[in-house]
């Protein structure tokens, strides 16, 4: 989904229409983007910010999961008294928050807009069990928190993302996503979850990365380790993707799960 640096309104107005067009389409649950209310790292964050539950761009996506009786994860600044996080969201369909992550890893560039979240959680819905992490939390070192959400319980891990290249990049040369399975397929195939990772696209005007290009490539691994979906790559690749999710049965883990053989 394109999501314009600091307009609140244009972004909170397009979320609205993919996420009627999504469910028109028989979705059950949709995964919108990282900060998709200002853009990340956009100045606006410190100033713009808004409560959870009670600010307007989750007042205005949860009244959406309620209109098209849609889970609904979403990545939103949030503003909680002095402070300012980066902050992920999953909204059941009748517009209750179930759970809430604050980003954890964010990069160095970031720690200038949002302060760092503390806690990771796990959501048992009538779908499955879904874990919260936000971009860079899937590459944490040993990748740490995706692997912890996992040992929580976690069937399904949603990551609203935005992954931006330099303005130069070429895609053909470099193909964009090396990163993202080296951190996502390992954990999806050891614990057999799925990962679904969901980027904006548009160009970054403001803040420590302006002049990169945010440009899609949104993926989702099954629990054997492959791609199953990828989205488009390219800042003006707005387009939804639909994948059907059946989470998998699997022994409890503990220190008694062993990996399974390549």
């Amino acid at each position: 989904m394109r999501v314009d640096g600091g307009e609140k309104e244009q972004n909170l107005a397009r979320a609205e229409e993919r996420l009627a067009q999504a469910a028109a389409n028989g979705a059950q649950l949709a995964l919108l983007p990282e900060a998709l209310d200002l853009g990340w790292t956009h100045p606006s964050a410190r100033r713009q910010a808004e409560p959870i539950p009670d600010g307007t761009p989750t007042r205005r996506l949860a009244a959406s999961a309620r209109r098209h009786k849609l889970w609904v994860c979403a990545g939103v600044t949030e503003r909680a008294d002095s402070r300012v996080f980066n902050t992920a969201i999953l909204i059941a369909p009748g517009g209750e928050v179930v759970l809430r992550h604050r980003k954890l890893n964010e990069l160095t560039i970031g720690h200038e807009c949002y302060d760092q979240g503390d806690q990771l959680k796990v959501a048992s819905t009538d779908l499955g069990n879904f874990g919260l992490m936000i971009c860079a939390d899937g590459f944490a070192r040993d990748r740490v928190l995706s692997r912890s959400l996992c040992y929580m319980g976690a069937d399904v891990l949603l990551s609203p993302c935005a992954w931006a290249v330099p303005a130069e990049h070429d895609n053909a040369a470099t193909p964009y996503g090396a990163l993202w399975h080296e951190s996502y397929k390992p954990v999806a195939k050891e614990f057999q979850v799925w990962i679904a990772a969901v980027s904006n696209v548009g160009p970054l005007t403001a803040g420590p990365w302006a002049g990169r290009k945010c440009i899609g490539s949104s993926m989702v691994i099954d629990p054997a380790g492959w791609e199953v979906a990828r989205g488009p790559f390219g800042e003006n690749a707005d387009t939804i993707l639909y994948t059907e999710i059946t989470p998998l049965a699997r022994p409890a883990r503990g220190c008694g799960w062993q990996e399974r053989e390549e």
